[in-house]
């Protein structure tokens, strides 16, 4: 198994959160709830961590990774560039939003089949599991499924006194304000709170929905769905009056009064589908070996680099341009 000894340099790495480690630590301990007790183990035998936090202690590798030498190549994975026109029109196209294939929706499909994999050595299997974990939080918010000015990063704002970024206020300002923190406690107290509302409150007639269509097997298609249902808040939440209004704005407490609700609502769907994409990944996987410790299976050439996922080619936009001349990159609160 792959040792945990060997990701201390790569935790230590400080960079941006998308959701912040509140939010994708918040979406791991729903998740951990709703997983079945197949799915427990088979996570667990992976990553090699039998505690309860087993998500939550990898929900947010992927962003310190992407700081790394050997990780800077995941950087576009945490988002997709959603070339619309809010909140006149929100919409996201794979084709024309996913910049040769590499985008969230694209990284989803791809890692999907990865940690699946019989052919790949523990650690990929290990890290594929847990940019999945990441991954599922990062498509869930608004902003890393819209592309207008870098997914709000240049966007000035002000949050309660503190000079930031919209696309930050989304990612860390507006988690913290409403918990009033960011430890691994403060994620399970949220994430307790969100469950009895999937449970018994507010979500439980909503939660059916928000994994309808769910198929690992067609990847692009489900994440692409969870990123249209995403961005389709741009327009109606984020920026419904345009963007002109935002600009050097104080967003608490009137702006964050009137999107706090969509917060805690897509931390709730990322962790809930999260449970039920590893519960269906560990089924999967489970019925593969069956099949293949009794012979009944020929295995398959699996595409391992997702080329099958590589939209055709096109002329680069202009936002395209400037994020791989600033390397996927914007400063210390990026997608």
């Amino acid at each position: 198994m792959f040792s945990s000894l060997a990701l201390l340099g790569l935790t230590a790495i400080q960079g941006a959160n998308a959701w912040g480690s509140l939010g994708h630590e918040t979406v791991a301990y729903i998740a951990s709830h709703y997983v079945e007790t197949a799915t427990k183990n088979w996570a667990q035998d992976i990553l090699d961590d039998t505690s309860k936090d087993y998500l939550a202690n990898v929900a947010t590798w992927a962003d310190s990774y992407r700081y790394t030498s050997a990780g800077k190549f995941s950087a576009p994975y945490h988002f997709i560039d959603a070339q619309d026109d809010p909140p006149n029109s929100c919409n996201v196209d794979y084709d024309r939003d996913c910049t040769g294939g590499k985008c969230v929706v694209a990284a989803i499909a791809n890692y999907t089949t990865r940690v699946q994999s019989n052919s790949l050595s523990d650690t990929q299997v290990n890290y594929a599991l847990r940019f999945i974990v990441h991954f599922l939080g990062d498509i869930t918010q608004p902003l890393h499924d819209e592309s207008y000015d870098l997914g709000g990063n240049d966007i000035d704002v002000t949050f309660n006194g503190d000079d930031t970024n919209l696309h930050a206020s989304w990612d860390t300002s507006i988690p913290e304000q409403l918990i009033g923190g960011y430890s691994l406690s403060d994620a399970q107290d949220w994430a307790n709170d969100l469950i009895k509302e999937i449970d018994s409150g507010s979500y439980e007639s909503q939660k059916a929905s928000w994994v309808s269509g769910l198929d690992i097997n067609d990847a692009k298609d489900s994440a692409m769905a969870w990123a249209t249902d995403a961005n389709a808040f741009v327009c109606s939440v984020v920026a419904p009056n345009g963007w002109d209004g935002l600009e050097n704005a104080e967003l608490y407490p009137d702006y964050y009064n009137g999107v706090v609700d969509t917060v805690s609502l897509q931390i709730a769907k990322g962790g809930y589908r999260l449970a039920k994409w590893l519960d269906a990944i560990a089924a999967q996987a489970a019925s593969k070996k069956v099949k293949r410790e009794a012979g009944d299976v020929v295995e398959v050439e699996e595409d391992l680099n997702g080329d099958s996922l590589i939209p055709a080619r096109r002329p680069l936009t202009a936002i395209e341009r400037r994020r791989a001349a600033i390397g996927f990159g914007c400063g210390d609160h990026t997608h």
